[in-house]
């Protein structure tokens, strides 16, 4: 692993590790403890491991200091910000390792700092081709196998805790909220398109899943062996690179859509665009988690009051108030109906149909859990590490443009 990928892996298993310690789950603490030495030690960075043994050793011991947002479970949105911009943070110190490794790599010099495999998450049909290879021929990837290994972890964060990676992990949500609170500064109108043309729009993010879907599927499956030695598969990383530090006009006016879309309605990429959204949105359907409106203490039905905090606060503009459990798509588990709701977790709860409730901490905990330990588990295992030699990276970089699939 990659010294980035390192402490963040450590950074946020200390971060749960201390969660879980101050919200009196001692013995999660210390499964959380240990899962810390062994990623320490599997990461072979020995050089954190006392720092991070002393982290361990004050969040076990001061006890007296509980922060607000590791205490509060009515606290939701302080948690999941926290939790955003520390993905956000990462990915951009992510960005910023990868870019200076190709540039020496492209400079014909061999890289002093080493290149981050987390970046193959970005490459989401090597990942389902990849996919498609181990399903059908029992052949894992050997140039990019952490783009497989983020594409199973995104769509299992999906299949247990729904949308919640597009709430409290991703990166883009994180800057479209932004950008809107940008335009909100400027135009305080709500822009919403009228209800006859948001349902076709939201279908778009599900045709440009079809369409990537069917680029997968639609690989002969004898062809695939060729496809992943070959020599744009070894260096489709660089071309995505490429692509996004030195774009086309096509490319630029392509951003900028998606930037004045952001801005233009809240979660406007998320909604419309990303594929990702509504590959999620899919599987989602199957998340035994849900927002559930507990129709006892709600206002509504248990004293008669009209309330509707809840479908106010839900950016996916969801009618909360006015169902018991929140099927929708575009539901990414953002818990802020949770917060705006008078009576908490008494009203609303982000549970199972048999009662087993997660509160913003553990929510994020679970996050954490599937986001960090199976990338380390496929480390551990040898299914992580590109295995691509520097020298063929060094040559094939300087004829990137020449490269087809």
């Amino acid at each position: 692993m990659s010294t980035i990928e390192s402490i963040t892996l450590m950074l946020a298993l200390v971060y749960s590790t201390s969660l879980l310690y101050w919200g009196g789950k001692k013995w999660g603490a210390l499964v959380s403890g240990a899962l810390l030495l062994g990623a320490t030690i599997a990461s072979f960075f020995w050089p954190l491991l006392l720092i991070l043994l002393g982290a361990v050793v004050v969040v076990t011991t001061l006890g007296q200091y509980q922060p607000a947002f590791a205490k509060a479970e009515g606290r939701p949105n302080k948690i999941r910000e926290i939790c955003q911009h520390f993905f956000a943070l990462s990915m951009l110190l992510v960005g910023v390792q990868y870019a200076i490794n190709a540039a020496m790599l492209y400079a014909g010099e061999t890289p002093w700092l080493m290149r981050p495999d987390v970046g193959d998450a970005f490459l989401p049909i090597a990942g389902g081709i990849e996919l498609k290879a181990i399903l059908t021929l029992g052949l894992w990837d050997q140039n990019h196998p952490a783009a497989v290994v983020m594409l199973c972890v995104v769509l299992l964060t999906g299949l247990i805790c729904k949308r919640a990676f597009c709430g409290w992990a991703c990166p883009l949500g994180l800057a479209g909220e932004y950008l809107y609170k940008l335009r909100k500064h400027f135009i305080s109108a709500e822009l919403l398109p009228p209800a006859w043309l948001d349902w076709p729009l939201r279908m778009l993010k599900y045709l440009l899943l079809a369409a990537l879907v069917y680029l997968v599927i639609s690989m002969p499956t004898a062809s695939l062996p060729n496809y992943l030695t070959g020599n744009y598969h070894k260096v489709a990383d660089l071309k995505m690179a490429v692509f996004f530090m030195m774009p086309s006009m096509v490319a630029l006016i392509g951003f900028s859509i998606i930037f004045a879309l952001a801005a233009w309605r809240r979660q406007g990429f998320c909604r419309y665009i990303c594929p990702y959204g509504a590959m999620l949105g899919i599987v989602s359907f199957f998340s035994p988690f849900k927002i559930r409106r507990n129709t006892q203490h709600c206002l509504i039905e248990a004293k008669g009051m009209s309330c509707d905090k809840c479908t106010r606060a839900c950016p996916a503009n969801i009618s909360v108030h006015t169902q018991k459990n929140i099927r929708s798509d575009e539901c990414q588990a953002c818990m802020r109906c949770m917060s705006a709701c008078p009576k908490k977790e008494e009203a609303l709860q982000f549970s199972t149909r048999n009662g087993i409730k997660l509160s913003a901490r553990g929510l994020m905990i679970l996050l954490f859990t599937l986001m960090f330990m199976v990338p380390l588990f496929a480390y551990v295992s040898g299914y992580w590490h590109s295995q691509t030699p520097q020298d063929i990276k060094m040559e094939l970089i300087q004829k990137l443009d020449r490269i087809g699939h």
